[in-house]
């Protein structure tokens, strides 16, 4: 009897243990989700993600989580010499890394594609469009994998039309037949233009969705369009810690395009 009290005790504070793991690991994504959408400390959150995982390893809550650290703190990294490029493309490719876990443990969540989505774009922003052709076409599925499958809520499913439209957006910065034969051909000026709306639509609040949906306008010559969506930008809340710098590009269009019809 002795010796069955001792194993139920062990199992007792082991299963005890293991709780409280969970609680700590959830706590510090909290906390991470706070230091990385309220403050634009990503670092930190980051730091706390990092933590979250010890605890709770093969977490794809977590994956994408350090995913999306590693892309918001390289994307604002100095990028002037060699050295701070090789360092910039090297959060990247950790970003994809951590995404293409989580897509590997939950491939039925759409947030673990559009992460994956979003990384790959960096790296292929940063290599040159046209220099990385798989891995702008990798963006693309992605996407509407994320898109089909239609979970996670309005801002996950919003971010994956966004990117969806800006892919096909900068695709369409070379002319038709110089793609073609890269096999780019899919890129369409209009499916981005529905894409960008398609986010807006869901995510009304947004700048950054309808500074590059201007931006499409002004391509196609549709100036009035272009204009409404930049006069726009300035009423809007600040949900992001580019947002300021958005409102000011806004601006700058706005005057480049303001006697254009």
């Amino acid at each position: 009897m002795k010796k069955l009290t001792t194993i139920f005790c062990v199992m007792f504070f082991v299963a005890l243990s293991f709780t409280t793991n969970a609680q700590t690991a959830a706590e510090f994504i909290s906390q991470g989700d706070q230091l990385a959408m309220k403050e634009f400390k990503n670092q930190e959150a980051l730091n706390k993600y990092l933590e979250a995982d010890k605890l709770s390893p093969n977490n794809w809550e977590i994956m994408w989580r350090i995913s999306r650290a590693y892309v918001d703190i390289s994307e604002h990294l100095p990028s002037g010499t060699s050295a701070q490029k090789d360092e910039q493309l090297r959060l990247y490719q950790l970003a994809f890394d951590y995404a293409n876990k989580a897509v590997s443990l939950a491939p039925d969540k759409s947030i673990t594609y559009l992460r994956r989505a979003i990384a790959n774009g960096r790296i292929a922003l940063f290599k040159g469009v046209f220099s990385v052709i798989g891995i702008v076409g990798d963006v693309k599925n992605d996407c509407e994998k994320a898109i089909s499958l239609g979970n996670g809520g309005n801002e996950i499913q919003a971010s994956a039309h966004y990117v969806l439209g800006r892919t096909h957006a900068k695709v369409c910065e070379k002319p038709y037949l110089v793609r073609l034969p890269l096999g780019l051909g899919w890129g369409d000026m209009d499916v981005a233009i529905t894409e960008f709306n398609k986010a807006i639509k869901l995510r009304p609040n947004f700048r950054m969705f309808r500074l590059d949906l201007a931006k499409a306008y002004i391509e196609e010559d549709e100036y009035a369009k272009a204009r409404e969506q930049l006069n726009a930008i300035p009423g809007l809340p600040v949900l992001d810690e580019d947002d300021y710098s958005i409102a000011n590009e806004a601006k700058q269009l706005l005057e480049q395009i303001k006697n254009k019809k």
